[in-house]
């Protein structure tokens, strides 16, 4: 009864094209998608975890926000990886499907973090939090970030499936495709619009918010794709791309971290311009 039972279950799944592969070069016959997303998702589902545990251990001061820094980074980063292996077998379109679906997740998720160097220094010019804070908070994401690749390393390593093979020690290739100052351009823009979203949202309480700022998101993104990667991002993009053949440290830094800066603190003058609030007013959610 448990064979039959066994027998028609991987029938199912053999007809859904989840199993049904070479074992030789894939775990079990998996599909090697099924084991991106599932490996994604156990990342995802252990630093959810870990983060849940520091936040009931200690106590609410800087050393708690560097370690949920740390840990939103290292899932961000180490799911990105995986999207790059995503990518190169699928297309730009399922990294897309991805990419919406995860940052639908970590809206809901990073409540205490953002995984992004600008928002601490957006925080600074708003007053909420003082330089020194901002700065540690910006060295827990780039720890988090530059330990990923060697976590992600001793997974690729395995070979798994096909998918992974030779990835683990694979030279990595820069992503920005166009001049130094053009691709500063770019992430700047891409960023400053991510952001004047972000905010738009924030301020109008749409109650579809989380489904319009996915999808402006993996639009922008998608739209800097074959020119700078799209990261808006400079700890994703440092975790990523640092040190990767194409690229000297000057462009990665130009390009990753002075646009994305520049781009979040221009979101930041042009949505809190006065021509801006007064035409927001309209768009103000009304109290009873």
């Amino acid at each position: 009864m448990a064979r039959r039972m066994a027998t028609k279950v991987y029938r199912l799944f053999r007809n859904l094209g989840v199993v049904g592969y070479s074992s030789k070069k894939n775990i079990f016959g998996i599909h090697p998608l099924v084991v991106s997303t599932a490996y994604i998702g156990l990342s995802i589902g252990l630093c959810y975890l870990l983060r849940r545990a520091v936040k009931s251990w200690m106590s609410d001061n800087v050393f708690r926000d560097i370690l949920l820094e740390f840990l939103t980074t290292l899932e961000m980063c180490i799911s990105f990886f995986e999207l790059i292996v995503v990518t190169e077998n699928w297309g730009i379109e399922a990294y897309a499907i991805f990419l919406f679906l995860l940052v639908l997740i970590w809206e809901r998720t990073w409540t205490d973090a953002s995984a992004c160097p600008y928002t601490a220094l957006e925080e600074v010019i708003e007053g909420q939090r003082d330089y020194s804070n901002a700065a540690l908070r910006v060295f827990g994401q780039l720890a988090g970030g530059l330990v990923t690749f060697s976590l992600v390393q001793l997974f690729w390593a395995m070979e798994l499936v096909h998918t992974h093979k030779g990835k683990a020690f694979e030279d990595c290739t820069a992503d920005l495709q166009v001049p130094m100052c053009m691709g500063a351009f770019i992430e700047a823009l891409g960023t400053c619009l991510c952001r004047l979203v972000g905010r738009w949202l924030s301020f109008t309480g749409n109650k579809f918010a989380s489904l319009i700022n996915a999808l402006c998101t993996t639009v922008i993104v998608v739209a800097a794709f074959d020119t700078t990667g799209g990261y808006f991002n400079p700890a994703l993009a440092t975790s990523l791309k640092l040190g990767c053949e194409g690229n000297t440290f000057m462009e990665h830094f130009v390009t990753y971290w002075v646009g994305a800066v520049i781009g979040s603190v221009a979101a930041y003058y042009i949505f809190n311009s006065q021509k801006v609030q007064d035409y927001l007013e309209g768009f103000k959610p009304k109290t009873e």
